[in-house]
């Protein structure tokens, strides 16, 4: 077992780590900005590392200091969290010729399934359903628009390299497609320095379900279960649960037995999540996050198992310590995305917490980095906290999540807090009724 990590992330996902290196015995290593030398993950951590000025590109993302700060400080493997580099091939190949431990997936399994047109035929051999749409990479505007004869309008034009939203355009007719096709192009572009689209079906009233796998490098894998991610706005994830509230178990039992299957016959390592979109009883893969969500407390909250302590022993050459016989659903649980915004606008609200208050009791959880007098910088995500409620069914983690959310207290900025305010009294949430566009549907409606 590892004696040191270094965590190359921060806010409250490197807390998430610490706190299960913690648990088990291990030394950890925080690195951190300028602009993050206050930070609670630098006050929690063992040792500290400052890598370079507020720019992620000068610090979070720069290959030589996360290298650099674990020569330093003797940590044997490194825990990328989610976004920053855990999902950077070049980074996890150059971590390996240093003889130190990626806590993920190979380099190779990330470069597979980070290019989309790569992800869908891989998945398409391994008897995953996909969306139906182009074979491979669409090069040209009038191959584009054969695709959408063939297949029907409307249709969605996605970057290969895309994510997060960037790089997507629906074409809802014939008429449409010039535009959006050359527009996911040049976003692209833009975004990821490469302009290949491929077309797809665009499903009209799916919901987001994926599947969160593990697998232990050897051959075997687990799935645990679906989390329901469809309360999104514009494509980022706002409202998370599960288990989903329109899976049944045997559509559970189903999928999660093909992603397992899956993920085992490539012999992945540690935590993914296959994404899928969910229409008529049918499941379509999306896209395979080579990661740790940042929804995964729902899934623990369930399960009652610690992924992040998993990836570490996993990546330690460990087995799992359950199978899949020993995973079964206890209750509900959601969880909410707090985010440092001024509404209507989201826009981003940075400065000085005046006062904080997690809330707490039974079947609550709060993932935060956030502390009186602390400055959030401007530099970053604008994501500063989680609240994860954990009820015996879907209705009493409603109304947990509603008193939890009438506790907390984050004084000195906005947040989206009065957004779930207003979300928990709509009748379709509590009925569970809602697909991938409701949220946006409406928010035109709340904020007009």
């Amino acid at each position: 077992m590892f004696k040191k990590i270094l965590i190359a992330n921060r806010g409250e996902i490197a807390l998430r780590v610490i706190r299960a290196a913690r648990e088990m015995g291990i030394a950890t290593v925080a690195v951190h900005s300028t602009a993050d030398a206050d930070a609670m993950h630098v006050r929690m951590a063992d040792e500290s590392v400052c890598i370079g000025p507020p720019s992620s590109t000068q610090s979070y993302l720069s290959f030589p200091a996360i290298i650099s700060a674990c020569e330093i400080t003797g940590a044997e493997a490194i825990h990328p969290g989610y976004g920053f580099l855990s999902e950077n091939a070049q980074f996890v190949q150059i971590v390996e010729d240093h003889g130190l431990t990626f806590i993920g997936p190979t380099a190779e399994h990330i470069r597979v399934m980070g290019d989309k047109i790569t992800a869908k035929d891989t998945m398409k051999a391994l008897g995953v359903p996909c969306v139906p749409g182009s074979d491979g990479g669409v090069a040209t505007l009038e191959d584009a628009k054969a695709i959408g004869e063939e297949f029907g309008y409307p249709v969605i034009i996605k970057a290969t390299a895309g994510g997060g939203g960037r790089g997507m355009k629906v074409a809802q007719s014939a008429a449409d497609m010039e535009s959006a096709f050359m527009t996911a192009r040049a976003e692209g572009k833009a975004a990821f320095g490469n302009d290949e689209v491929y077309i797809e079906k665009y499903l009209t009233t799916p919901r987001h379900i994926e599947i969160q796998v593990f697998g232990d490098g050897k051959g075997r894998a687990v799935h645990l279960g679906e989390r329901d991610c469809s309360l999104q706005r514009r494509h980022q994830k706002v409202f998370e649960e599960a288990p989903g509230p329109a899976i049944s178990a045997e559509e559970r039992a189903a999928i999660g037995k093909v992603c397992a299957d899956a993920v085992a016959n490539i012999n992945y390592t540690g935590a993914g999540t296959i994404e899928f979109l969910y229409e008529n009883g049918e499941f379509y893969f999306i896209e395979m996050n080579t990661r740790l969500q940042v929804e995964h407390p729902v899934t623990e909250a369930i399960f009652g198992v610690d992924l992040v302590r998993e990836q570490i022993l996993v990546a330690a050459g460990k087995d799992l310590s359950f199978q899949q016989e020993d995973l079964a659903i206890n209750g509900h649980a959601i969880e909410v995305r707090l985010n440092a915004e001024k509404l209507p606008n989201f826009s981003p609200s940075p400065g000085r917490i005046t006062q904080y208050h997690a809330p707490g009791g039974l079947g609550v959880r709060m993932d935060s980095a956030l502390y009186d007098g602390y400055v959030i910088p401007p530099y970053y995500d604008s994501l500063i906290g989680k609240l994860i409620v954990h009820g015996r069914d879907r209705p009493e983690a409603l109304a947990r999540l509603n008193r939890a959310l009438g506790e907390l207290i984050i004084d000195g900025i906005d947040t989206t807090v009065p957004l779930f305010h207003a979300l928990l009294a709509e009748q379709d949430i509590h009925t569970g009724q809602y697909n991938i566009h409701w949220l946006e549907h409406w928010l035109e409606q709340y904020n007009g």
